[in-house]
């Protein structure tokens, strides 16, 4: 689906992560027609690592995209890597009650493998992306202290092994230098990295393992046949045993049904001028990503040149702010009011998948297509892992892909026209509980 708008055009967003790009050479565009074992659709984290994950098993594999890859949430986002499948599963009991407790084990282990996954590529195919560890979950409130503490219990529960600390009030400032916050929780196996690199580093790993990898390709219409899907992009088609569907936010309403599960939500994130060595040790000396708990929550982190890029702004209406610089500066002043004269020398945004319940969408619309989407602004690393499930399952492994597949996702009522204007009140109701407490 093609969008046009304030913040969304063609190209890459404006953005300091297309400005410090390794690598903005283009893919190849599809001509003619062809015939392939799987085609993705979408070339964000989740359609690339598809392709990616399949390319290692020996698949013949095509990939479509409508526009750039890393073009929609995946090249726009915050940069942090957190584990976890699903950002309400943050105890025991909740994992249970979502899987069952025959299958708690499995879903947090896949909650740690997500993260694993894009360490170990990384690794393997030299990705150049700032990956950096150091995570801070930072609280405003005794209660939110309290449930970052049964969090870090769970997983040291199940045998976490990388290490966790609380954080004090006379410690947060080593962290964070700002007196929004009374504590905290560090991770060190969570991190941060520059996505756009990530998600074309891992776009080239998988051209150079004969993955097909098509830019401007936009799919007007999907042919599902009996044994096959003819992926029609109106001057070309592709005709493929096997479909993964990738484009989450993005994918419009190519598909209804899944498109009345998803919610495109707007986030916005601004990046400063590089800071002094004194600025950067006066708000991030630690130089961890950070996120409050909020449901409107802030997050942020030092880029690889020590700029702050600091984003959040959650918005539902489908509207953007006129001036996103002006609209996402006042919370980051509220945070750290020592940076008041700092120059912001990018602005961007984009939409994020939202569902009903907030845990990744994984399954099938018939035996041969599949799809993943709906990561709630928690998909740099939960993609990775929604991706593998698809590929194994395409190889005949289901034990992992049915315990997702099984959860049930309610569409939203009355599609995305009502869903819209029904989430912005419920935003705005937790607005009011976030500033209550």
């Amino acid at each position: 689906m093609r969008i046009r708008d304030s913040i969304h055009s063609d190209q890459l967003p404006p953005s300091y992560y297309t400005a410090t790009c390794n690598d903005l050479e283009p893919f190849s565009r599809l001509e003619g027609n062809m015939k392939v074992n799987v085609c993705v659709v979408g070339g964000g984290f989740t359609g690339v690592a598809a392709a990616l994950h399949l390319a290692e098993r020996g698949f013949e594999v095509a990939l479509v995209e409508q526009n750039r890859i890393g073009w929609g949430a995946s090249g726009r986002n915050g940069g942090q890597v957190i584990g976890g499948y699903g950002p309400e599963l943050s105890n025991l009991s909740k994992i249970e009650k979502v899987f069952g407790k025959d299958n708690a084990r499995a879903a947090w282990e896949m909650g740690v493998e997500c993260v694993d996954i894009i360490k170990d590529w990384v690794a393997k195919y030299d990705i150049d992306c700032d990956l950096k560890w150091g995570y801070f979950d930072a609280a405003m409130k005794e209660r939110e202290m309290d449930e970052l503490k049964e969090a870090m219990d769970t997983l040291v529960g199940f045998g976490y092994e990388p290490e966790q600390k609380v954080i004090g009030a006379d410690e947060v400032k080593n962290i964070v230098g700002s007196d929004r916050y009374i504590g905290g929780v560090t991770n060190m196996g969570w991190g941060h990295c520059h996505p756009l690199n990530l998600v074309r580093g891992e776009a080239r790993a998988a051209e150079k393992l004969g993955v097909k990898v098509f830019e401007d390709a936009r799919v007007a219409n999907m042919d599902f046949q009996e044994g096959h899907t003819i992926i029609d992009m109106g001057t070309c088609r592709i005709t493929a045993d096997i479909v993964v569907l990738g484009g989450n936010a993005y994918l419009g309403r190519l598909v209804p049904k899944l498109a009345s599960r998803v919610l495109p939500a707007g986030s916005y994130i601004v990046a400063t001028e590089p800071l002094s060595d004194e600025q950067v040790a006066s708000i991030l000396p630690s130089d961890y990503a950070v996120c409050d708990q909020r449901w409107a929550l802030d997050y942020f982190r030092l880029s690889a040149d020590k700029r702050l890029l600091f984003g959040g702004l959650a918005t539902y209406s489908g509207r953007h702010p006129r001036d996103i610089v002006a609209a996402v500066k006042p919370n980051m002043l509220k945070v750290f009011p020592q940076l008041e004269d700092v120059k912001v020398d990018y602005s961007w945004g984009g939409y994020m998948g939202i569902g009903l319940n907030r845990i990744p969408q994984v399954g099938r619309l018939n035996p041969n297509v599949y799809f993943a989407q709906a990561y709630s602004g928690h998909g740099v690393a939960a993609t990775h892992m929604s991706a593998k499930l698809i590929a194994e399952a395409i190889a005949g492994q289901f034990e992992r892909f049915d315990i997702m597949e099984k959860i049930k996702h309610p569409p939203f009522p009355g599609g995305q026209m009502f869903a819209q204007p029904l989430q912005a009140i419920g935003m705005a109701y937790y607005r009011m509980k976030d500033a209550l407490g």
